[in-house]
Order: C-alpha cells, then sequence, then structure tokens
C-alpha cells in the first residue's frame, strides 16, 4: 500500500513520541497503578532527529531498472514468457520483452517528457486515464485497428514511464490495450510521483 509522503514526515514523530513516555502531569501506568509524573521539573522536548533517506528509493526516476520492474510471477500475469532484455530507445533505459510470432512489451524510462509534453500531437488517439494512484494517457488508433497500444504514465513534472504492445501481426488494436493496462497495472505501484 502507498503511504502518502506528508504521512510518512508524521511516523518518526509518533515513534518519538512512543519512546520518550509521558508528558509531565499525565499519569503514568506501572503495573496497573496509576501515578502523577513530578511538575516540579519542567520538561524539555527533544528534538527528533531527521530520517535518512534510503538509498535507490523508488521515488528517484533514475532508480527504477525497466527489466526489474515485472517479477516472474508478474511476467506470467502479463503472458510473457520470456525475460526482458535491456535496451536504449533514444538515450532512454527501455526493457523489451518478445513473445515470437505472438506479440512484443517494451518498457521504457523516459526521464524527460511528462504526460503534458507527451499529449502533444497525439489528439484523436490519445485517452486521458488512471491507473492506481497516477495519472496516465492511452495512446491507440482503434479505427486503424494496427495492433499497437501505448500507455503513458506520469511520473513527474517531466517524467514518464512507457509500455507499448505491439501485435506481430498488426491487428487487435484492443487486445494489445488490454495487455497495456495489464502491464502498466503490474508496474504502477513500483513507480514514483503517484497521486494519494
Amino acid at each position: 500500500m502507498r503511504v502518502p509522503g506528508s504521512l510518512l514526515s508524521l511516523v518518526p514523530l509518533v515513534l518519538l513520541a512512543a519512546a520518550c513516555g509521558r508528558v509531565a502531569g499525565e499519569p503514568a501506568h506501572t503495573d496497573g497503578v496509576s501515578t502523577l509524573a513530578p511538575t516540579s521539573a519542567p520538561s524539555t522536548p527533544s528534538t527528533p532527529s531527521t530520517p535518512s533517506t534510503p538509498s535507490m528509493s523508488p521515488t528517484q526516476p533514475a532508480a527504477l531498472d525497466p527489466c526489474g520492474l515485472l517479477s516472474p510471477a508478474e511476467r506470467s500475469t502479463a503472458g510473457l514468457t520470456t525475460t526482458g532484455e535491456q535496451k536504449s530507445l533514444g538515450g532512454a533505459r527501455a526493457c523489451d520483452y518478445t513473445e515470437p510470432g505472438s506479440y512484443g512489451v517494451t518498457i521504457t524510462i523516459d526521464e524527460t517528457s511528462g504526460l503534458a509534453a507527451l499529449r502533444t500531437g497525439q489528439e484523436g488517439t490519445a485517452e486521458q486515464v488512471r491507473i492506481g494512484a497516477h495519472d496516465a494517457l492511452r495512446v491507440a488508433d482503434h479505427e486503424a485497428d494496427d495492433g499497437t497500444c501505448a500507455v503513458l504514465l506520469g511520473t513527474g513534472e517531466s517524467a514518464s514511464v512507457h509500455v507499448d504492445v505491439t501485435n506481430t501481426n498488426f491487428t487487435g488494436t484492443a487486445e494489445a490495450c488490454t495487455r497495456a493496462d495489464t502491464v502498466a497495472g503490474l508496474i504502477e505501484p513500483k513507480l514514483p510521483g503517484g497521486l494519494s
């Protein structure tokens, strides 16, 4: 379950309050007997330490590995029987899955284009959707029925993750979109930039 960042910042304070005990003047409970805390010495508030940020946090797009976004079980759920192959597409890191004679799936980490930039030029083929906690665009030309579909998940103002599906026979756009939606839904919880 994704926890909003604002709630995470409260966790150290709650833990600190639990660890420090009681506030002066509140009853203390020892073996079922209630006693009052001494009030002669004022309590000194302690300053919580700043929690350290874990390295390789999923909130950093550069830390994402496109081939690591799908576990073997998730690949099976998406109908993928092969492991992905690392690629570079126009300087972006990508992972290419190929099901010979059937279809291909490519997951691309785009660290330069957010949804607003990607929406430009997609009029008529882009549909705004929500995948989990992320705004997304589903891009497909259903009239052409060319067997291709892409789901573009927004991960920041100028970042996104793309799931592209292409059927080998270049037909079945609806089927390609179903597969793209499935893959996008599987990787979405691991992506930064989600809304609460």
